[in-house]
């Protein structure tokens, strides 16, 4: 059965990913892998790298990719915020998956990730509801990892709050366009929130997709990414 990596942070995502985009490359056809997403946090800066190495995958005859290139990004997401006024409560944000469907898709990529930038800077690069709202057209949305609002509610013992958070990224981006997202890496608190978005699958009908939150690429990176770590957290 094929797999497809579809949360895969890169060296782009800097001090936290490990991943060169030339070796993701070479290990996803290399495991027969048909496709393979980029999802940095907050930024966009490896896409044009991404898609150089995706060229170079392409089948000499046909021209088709051998691993098609998949263009996301991981965003900070705030529920409002006001560039005037910066404290405590402005810094809480949630992580979110956004990926590109088609053209339109990749143009309000750009412009959400631009706005965190340009507008709603602190700490990170963050973008509130009503720019989802605004440039959600041609995105799939998912709902992260530990650090999403989903998670966090599940993590927090408050299923209805994660209820109410899937609804609302369902209603921005529509019900063929928002996935609940599962993975498991070991983690105790993981499999607990599993079991809630299994149970939020079943009651509330939105679809789950198995991701592996990459941060690297084999089991030899293990200690140079703990290194990596060690100097973005001090």
């Amino acid at each position: 059965m094929s797999f497809v990596h579809l949360h895969v942070h890169t060296q782009y995502s800097i001090l936290d990913g490990f991943s060169s985009i030339a070796t993701l490359f070479d290990r996803a056809e290399a495991m027969g892998m048909p496709a393979l997403a980029i999802t940095d946090h907050g930024n966009m800066y490896g896409v044009k790298e991404f898609f150089k190495f995706a060229d170079k995958h392409r089948d000499k005859e046909t021209k088709e990719y051998k691993v098609k290139p998949i263009i996301g990004c991981e965003v900070y997401v705030t529920r409002h915020y006001d560039p005037k006024f910066k404290d405590t409560e402005h810094r809480s944000y949630y992580h979110l998956i956004l990926l590109a469907e088609n053209n339109t898709g990749h143009a309000n990529l750009m412009k959400i990730v631009s706005r965190g930038f340009t507008e709603g800077f602190y700490y990170r690069p963050r973008v509130d509801l009503e720019t989802l709202e605004k440039y959600h057209e041609g995105l799939i949305c998912s709902s992260a990892c530990l650090a999403g609002e989903v998670a966090r509610n599940l993590a927090a013992d408050r299923y209805e709050e994660a209820c109410r958070a899937a609804l609302r990224y369902r209603d921005i981006f529509g019900k063929d366009n928002f996935f609940l997202e599962i993975m498991d890496h070991g983690i105790p608190l993981q499999r607990k929130v599993n079991a809630g978005i299994l149970r939020m699958r079943d009651e509330l009908g939105i679809p789950i997709i198995c991701t592996n939150d990459c941060h690297y690429i084999g089991r030899d990176d293990v200690e140079s990414h703990d290194i990596l770590l060690c100097i973005q957290t001090g």
